[in-house]
This record gives C-alpha cells, structure tokens and sequence, in this order.
C-alpha cells in the first residue's frame, strides 16, 4: 500500500505527464499549421508515448491500492517562433520532467518504498532517452539554420519516426 505523501507525489506527477501529452499535441497541431508534417508527427508520437507513462503511474497507484485524483491541466503554449523555438521547448520541458521524477524517487526512498523506487527507474532510464532525442533534433537544427532544404529533410526525417521510438 502506498502511503499518502508517495501517493499524492505520483498523482501529481500524473498530472505533469499529461500535460506533457497536452504539450505535445500542441506542438503538433503548430507543426501541423505551419506544413511540416514530420515534425507534427514526431510530436503527436511524443503526445501518445507521454499518455503512456501517465497510464503506467495510474495503473500503478491502483494496483499499490491507492487512489487516483487527476487534475486540472494548464493550457499550454500554442505560440512559437521556429521549429527550433518549438524543439528547444520540448528539451526544457523534459529537463523539468528529469527533476520531477528525481524528486519523486528521492522521496521514495526516503520512505522506503522499495517496489515505488524500482518502478520508477524505469522513468529515470526513459528521460535520458527523452532529453537525449529532442537534444540531438535541436543541435540539428542548430546546424540547419535558415536551410530550407536541410529543414524540410529533417521533416521527411521525423516524419519516419515508429510508435514507441
């Protein structure tokens, strides 16, 4: 069972993971506006993968025996200024998530919750997948610049990207 302070930790935190989904999708739809196609799927693959980790604490809590409370989302950012702009965002969105879910663990720990603590390493191990891919987008991009042609490329690039990668 969990304890209160762990449980109200991971439904807060899946509430952070939905409103990662949320982001995402906006993301996705400006992309979407403004004809890249690729990127707007990247990001629409990132909305669903973020929809999956807020389902994977959520069944985690019920099957801990503890109580689900979802929260009202803020509404994210729909403005951006470049592909880069957008990408640099979804980096320091997922810095903030790093922190979150670092806290989440300290916290764990600090009550003893070995079966929290080992669930959420997964978590761990997933954000230096997810800082390590929208980094490497960004550094391209940088490199890209004012490239029309590298830009719609990289597109075509993201545009491949598989569910779950």
């Amino acid at each position: 069972m969990l304890s209160k302070a762990i449980q109200d930790a991971i439904n807060d935190q899946i509430g952070k993971e939905f409103y990662s989904a949320y982001i995402y999708l906006q993301m996705s739809a400006y992309f979407q506006s403004t004809n890249l196609s690729g990127c707007a799927h990247w990001m629409r693959l990132q909305y669903e993968e973020e929809v999956r980790h807020a389902l994977k604490l959520y069944d985690y809590v019920h099957e801990r025996e503890g109580k689900v409370t979802l929260q009202t989302l803020p509404q994210p950012r729909a403005e951006f200024s470049s592909p880069l702009d957008v990408f640099e965002q979804s980096l320091h969105h997922e810095r903030e998530v790093t922190v979150m879910i670092n806290k989440l663990y300290a916290l764990t720990q600090k009550e003893n919750d070995y079966p929290t603590t080992i669930e959420l390493q997964w978590f761990i191990t997933e954000q230096v997948e997810e800082e390590k891919n929208a980094g490497a987008i960004v550094e391209q991009l940088k490199m890209i610049g004012d490239n029309k042609m590298g830009l719609i490329m990289l597109d075509r690039q993201l545009g491949v990207r598989a569910a779950g990668k």
